[in-house]
């Protein structure tokens, strides 16, 4: 029989879409508000749909990750996504958002994303929030693998390669070894 323990800290990151650089000026400086300083965010990249554009007010929907430093529980997931839910309302006019926030988190052996919409490969968490793994890690490939329902813009090879170095980054706060973070809960 296992026996239950806490889990690892993981990485906490964000991935914004968005038209105007004004929402996305002030969606920052929310996130770090609420979740404390950034580790590292990319340059903008165009993102490969126009799904958002009509809601957003603009043609070029651009893509930006955020991660954080303060490494977190994974279970805050779900508050997480109803704090980012939160800030997106706030930055909204006239019933249209200005920018998508989509928080995740990354461990050693996955990356895990937040949603409010339910889906086969989705499991529910809490609060009317689900969780995806999008990614997972290949020892052998030493990189993140998508797999069917993995989004376009996670299997870009400069963003695999990116969470792949945040992974690193993660891993060099985790102590070899050992649970040290028994304060999940």
């Amino acid at each position: 029989m296992g026996k239950s323990r806490a889990p690892e800290k993981v990485m906490l990151f964000a991935g914004l879409l968005y038209c105007d650089n004004g929402p996305l000026s002030a969606a920052i400086d929310a996130l770090q508000e609420a979740f404390g300083p950034l580790l590292f965010e990319t340059a903008p990249a165009a993102w490969h749909s126009g799904y958002y554009a009509d809601e957003f007010g603009g043609t070029e929907v651009k893509r930006k990750f955020l991660f954080f430093e303060k490494l977190i529980c994974p279970g805050q997931l779900a508050d997480i996504k109803l704090t980012t839910n939160g800030i997106e309302s706030s930055l909204s006019g006239a019933e249209k958002r200005k920018v998508n926030i989509d928080p995740g988190y990354i461990t050693p052996a996955r990356i895990v994303l937040a949603s409010t919409k339910d889906y086969a490969h989705r499991v529910y968490l809490q609060k009317g929030v689900y969780a995806e793994v999008t990614m997972l890690w290949s020892r052998k490939e030493r990189t993140f693998m998508p797999h069917l329902f993995t989004y376009t813009d996670f299997r870009d090879e400069e963003n695999v390669r990116i969470f792949s170095k945040m992974r690193d980054a993660l891993q060099s706060q985790l102590p070899p070894g050992q649970h040290p973070f028994s304060d999940c809960k």
